[in-house]
């Protein structure tokens, strides 16, 4: 029952005077997990990235009340100088070699693959390294933010992501047009964003 987000009467974008939406507000309560849709321009990348604190909402309030880590399409949250392996340690402090290795494993990281260097990584390698680091911990972050997860990642690596996912047990924000990687992970709620000046549903 714990709140985990509360967007009040926001609205985002680059100008006051052409917000990409306005007037949202929706809370998340408890590990819900919840897709955020609409068509292409109707601000989902930027509603992630004002929930993120990447951008200052134009209007309104946004309150993240829980620690939360944001995978966007670059997968910031890694070092591209470092191995992944070099990665987990830095994000999980104190986890033991066999933990990492396990924990990598999970995400198709095994044995050598876990050296390889991030900016050597495909976009969809990349993915998997990020989700593996932020997951693989003892102590997850309750909120997950994704952006477009599925996207340069082929079948195996799908079934991986997604049963990382499942195993998650915190609150998920995903924007993905890929409705079977959905239903996969359980959504239970979809949030659609209008066009800018409409209420969103």
């Amino acid at each position: 029952g714990r709140t985990v987000l509360d967007v009040s009467a926001a609205s985002a974008g680059y100008s006051f005077d052409a917000p990409v939406f306005a007037g949202l507000s929706f809370t998340v309560t408890g590990p819900e997990r919840i897709a955020i849709c609409g068509a292409n321009g109707s601000g989902k990348t930027t509603l992630l990235h004002m929930i993120a604190g990447r951008l200052p909402p134009l209007s309104g309030k946004v309150t993240v009340k829980v620690p939360f880590a944001m995978l966007d399409q670059q997968v910031e949250v890694l070092d591209g100088a470092s191995s992944i392996l070099a990665n987990f340690r830095r994000l999980n402090p104190g986890t033991d070699d066999n933990a990492c290795r396990a924990a990598l494993a999970r995400f198709m990281f095994r044995a050598d693959a876990a050296l390889q260097t991030v900016c050597d990584l495909s976009g969809g390698q990349r993915l998997r390294a990020g989700l593996a680091c932020v997951l693989g911990g003892s102590a997850p972050p309750p909120l997950l933010i994704l952006d477009e997860p599925t996207n340069h990642l082929d079948i195996d690596a799908i079934e991986a992501v997604e049963a990382g996912l499942r195993a998650y047990d915190g609150a998920l924000l995903v924007v993905s047009h890929d409705a079977a990687f959905l239903d996969a992970i359980g959504i239970t709620r979809r949030i659609t964003l209008p066009p800018a000046g409409d209420q969103a549903h």
